[in-house]
């Protein structure tokens, strides 16, 4: 048999689909398709009406767009097919387009097409794109299959097998070798992997891979100079980014974190799960501006895909209510008609949540506060607490939306008595216990938040540097903005206690110490300070004739 006959026997065996808006094109793909070999072969004009037939039918080979007119694109059907696992690791997914900027490929890249074809396509470019990667999924169609089915000791005993079979296979063999020892947790042998393919030559996917390694062995130092390393020979291995900002993440280093991740952003800005991690980051750094801006990508990017979520809506609200509390600039009234227009148009794409429209009015009620129309975000508050009862059934998201909004609008008393039994709902699930402790400490706006956090750093500096006057000026000061703050007031505690020592006549200071104790005596146990609490409490009595 000649070699055109085998190949036309191959691509005679395979299920085929072709996605593209264009009937005339989808014709002619079609009719190359079948010159090659090809027999079954089904066409779709609309990313919807492919992912219905991938839905039902098994397909082996995709050739899609990137443009397919208004509202998905090639790389929303390849990103849902991938999330939803409507293809096999066998099946093969081409992109095809006559658009090669950069940011289309970054964006498409994020989701790993096996393959580009180049408008304008003919027979011959086809057969022999097509016909290489038909040749290699018919090699590595064992593996595969094991990796479909999660068989992964399997998949490692026939990538073994295979490594002195498929010599021109040899990268895609130790690299899944490599990642299969990963995910069952064989360190060693994952970096021996790594490490064997390094000693050959520098290959990107063993440097990333070695990383891996570090970061789960907590060798975070290593890793993230390795990966400093990576990046810097390929700015455009988005990879590397992701993974260099979680070793940023583990070793505290947010703000670096962040920066990667912007870095990131800016060579590959459709990636939205990379997105949605700035805005998260940015938002732990207090960098709202930066959070803004990446939760209104994360929304638009959303729009048409899989991950798009009311939760980036509600993130989104929430930063722009955030940043326009207190600013009376034309920017704050901006940002305040922003958040409000965003939450009706999640009502609209995400109808019929009750929880989520509580939410959606518990963030109208703080917009209202912040632009100073204090009785139309009580009359809301009144209808919420209507609807709500006695709040025991709210999610642990909403409840804690319900406190921000009550310390808003100065029920502070209210809020506490929520949050409290809030914490006994949840008095194991250290994540919200945190968050009920931050809100506790800052139950205000942002820009107040802000002022008191750079007045403690302050405190904290002239005390260290032994200008125990500043240091208490500082903390006073914070404390007049968020006065019930755990830690501010037991830092006051501590630098009166210590001028004390050079002061003949210490019974003021004393006397100040006790009012910020009393401030904390709900404090409760799980509370971070509690056991500074309890130890400067002690001290006191002590010090107190």
């Amino acid at each position: 048999m000649s070699e055109s006959s085998r190949r036309a026997m191959e691509f005679g065996k395979l299920n085929y689909l072709i996605i593209d808006d264009f009937e005339n094109f989808r014709l002619s793909m079609r009719q190359m398709l079948r010159s090659c070999g090809a027999d079954r072969i089904e066409q779709a004009g609309t990313a919807a009406q492919a992912i219905r037939h991938c839905t039902y039918n098994h397909v082996d080979v995709v050739l899609c767009d990137y443009n397919l007119g208004e509202g998905r694109n090639g790389q929303h059907v390849l990103e849902e097919l991938r999330h939803r696992k409507l293809l096999k690791r066998a099946s093969l997914f081409l992109m095809v387009t006559a658009e090669t900027s950069k940011q289309m490929v970054m964006g498409a890249r994020e989701n790993q097409p096996d393959g580009y074809l180049t408008k304008p396509i003919n027979r011959a470019m086809l057969d022999q794109r097509l016909g290489a990667l038909i040749e290699q999924r018919n090699a590595l169609y064992p593996i595969n299959r094991e990796l479909d089915r999660e068989n992964y000791p399997e998949a490692i005993s026939l990538c073994l097998q295979a490594l002195p079979k498929h010599p021109r296979y040899r990268t895609w063999l130790l690299k899944t070798l490599g990642d299969l020892y990963f995910q069952l947790g064989d360190l060693s042998h994952a970096a021996r992997v790594f490490d064997d393919a390094l000693k050959q030559r520098e290959l990107s996917w063993a440097r990333l891979g070695r990383s891996k390694v570090m970061l789960a062995n907590r060798n975070y130092e290593d890793a993230v100079a390795s990966l400093s390393q990576l990046i810097a020979r390929h700015p455009d291995y988005m990879e590397a980014y992701d993974l260099l900002a979680e070793g940023l993440q583990r070793q505290g280093k947010l703000v670096d974190a962040q920066h990667t991740l912007e870095q990131a952003a800016m060579h590959s800005p459709n990636a939205l799960l990379r997105q949605r991690h700035l805005a998260q980051l940015a938002e732990a750094n207090q960098d709202l501006e930066a959070a803004c801006e990446a939760w209104r990508k994360t929304v638009t990017l959303g729009t048409h895909s899989i991950h798009d979520s009311a939760d980036h809506y509600l993130a989104l609200a929430q930063s722009l209510t955030d940043l326009s509390e207190g600013d009376a600039e034309e920017a704050g009234a901006e940002r305040a008609d922003e958040a409000l227009n965003l939450l009706k148009q999640m009502g609209k794409r995400f109808p019929e949540q009750p929880e989520l429209d509580l939410r959606s009015r518990l963030i109208q009620c703080r917009v209202l506060a912040g632009r100073s129309k204090a009785t139309d975000a009580n009359r809301l508050l009144d209808q919420i607490r209507e609807d709500i009862g006695g709040g025991q059934c709210l999610t642990a998201d909403t409840a804690l939306d319900y406190g921000k909004t009550l310390f808003r609008l100065g029920h502070a008393g209210e809020a506490k008595t929520l949050l409290a039994e809030l914490a006994e709902r949840f008095a194991s699930d250290n994540e919200v216990l945190n968050r009920i402790e931050a809100l506790l400490d800052e139950p205000v706006g942002f820009r107040q938040k802000l002022q008191a956090r750079t007045l403690n750093r302050d405190g904290i500096k002239a005390f260290e540097s032994g200008d125990l006057s500043a240091a208490v000026e500082a903390f006073s000061q914070a404390l007049e903005i968020v006065p019930d703050h755990a830690a501010l007031n037991l830092n006051l505690v501590q630098v009166l206690m210590k001028q004390r020592q050079s002061e003949a006549d210490s019974s003021a200071l004393l006397d100040r110490c006790q009012r910020c104790l009393d401030r904390l005596a709900g404090l409760p146990e799980q509370h971070r300070q509690h056991r500074r609490y309890l130890a400067l409490r002690q001290k006191l009595e002590e010090l107190t004739p």
